[in-house]
């Protein structure tokens, strides 16, 4: 009997030592992405073996960041590092030599059918592909690749995790649609603080006028701001935005002089707070749509 005891005490200890060494081994990756709307879907795919820092806090402006020492020294302890590509993140550079990050970042926009405009008299690429969600969906597929490669073990999980929210980033497309098509195209004209929404507009057939070009770092000549109000007097735009990670004035300024009335807050580069209305992407893009297709169907 007290060998049987003895059996039973060893096989609980058994039990124990296998789960502590199982816990123990379990991996959680430290990510790092460059600006929230990203880190938000990293952390959506990576679950609970996925640790994310965003380099660009909320509502910060990722054209005009300016890193810090602890952003370097975060960067540098990364497992893995995501950005999205396409010229938005002119800083990162700097930041891996200054970091001493031995890795390659991982380029969330790569497969995305992007879009150019002109800026300047030259031909550049719109990195603002997030802002619409079938974009997203390449940004899923290619956040799951990089975490199976970064951690195997956790292949499953990070398959299921992504798996689920492709369906939720489907929804949202789905949304837009169902808000935005029931208007009129010749009403759909939005004023806003700069180019960034360029991809919503393809996709729901939304026109965009702003005063700045695709980033907030250039300046408009006031023969271009002269021209915008006369092209928003000629095309009855009733509605301007500002946006959460830039200066409102310029915008301001164009629609006082065009009787643009208000339409609030867009969130389009750069998540809220928290505490704010559009704390994860799913949040900021029904956000978005709500407030945009209100103004245009007054």
């Amino acid at each position: 009997m007290k060998h049987i005891r003895n059996l039973a005490y060893m096989g609980t200890a058994l039990i124990a030592l296998t789960a502590y060494a199982s816990a123990a081994s379990a991996k959680t990756l430290n990510a790092v992405a460059s600006f929230t709307v990203l880190a938000d879907v990293v952390h959506e795919v990576g679950g609970d073996h996925v640790k994310v820092k965003s380099l660009v806090g909320p509502d910060g402006d990722p054209h005009e960041f300016e890193p810090s020492p602890t952003d370097a020294r975060n960067l540098k302890a990364a497992d893995v590092v995501f950005v999205s590509g396409e010229g938005l993140e002119g800083w990162m550079d700097r930041l891996i030599t200054a970091s001493g990050y031995k890795g390659t970042p991982v380029v969330a926009s790569q497969g995305v059918n992007t879009r150019t405009m002109e800026e300047d008299g030259k031909t550049i690429t719109d990195p603002h592909v997030w802002n619409s969600p079938v974009n997203v969906l390449v940004w899923i597929d290619n956040i799951e690749k990089a975490l199976k490669a970064a951690d195997p073990e956790d292949a499953a999980s990070f398959k299921a995790n992504a798996d689920a929210y492709r369906k939720k980033v489907q929804a949202l497309d789905a949304y837009a649609h169902s808000k935005l098509d029931a208007i009129p195209e010749d009403r759909r004209k939005i004023l806003t603080s700069h180019d960034a929404f360029g991809y919503f507009g393809r996709e729901y057939k939304v026109t965009f006028l702003s005063p700045l070009g695709v980033s907030t770092e250039t300046e408009a000549s006031a023969a271009d701001v002269a021209k915008l109000i006369g092209q928003i007097k000629s095309e009855g735009v009733k509605a301007y935005f500002f946006e959460n990670s830039n200066d409102p004035k310029l915008v301001k300024q164009v629609a006082a002089a065009t009787g643009a009335t208000p339409g609030g807050e867009l969130y389009v580069e750069a998540l809220s707070k928290k505490s704010g209305p559009a704390s994860t992407y799913e949040k900021m893009f029904r956000y978005n749509v709500d407030k945009v297709s209100a103004a245009m169907a007054n």
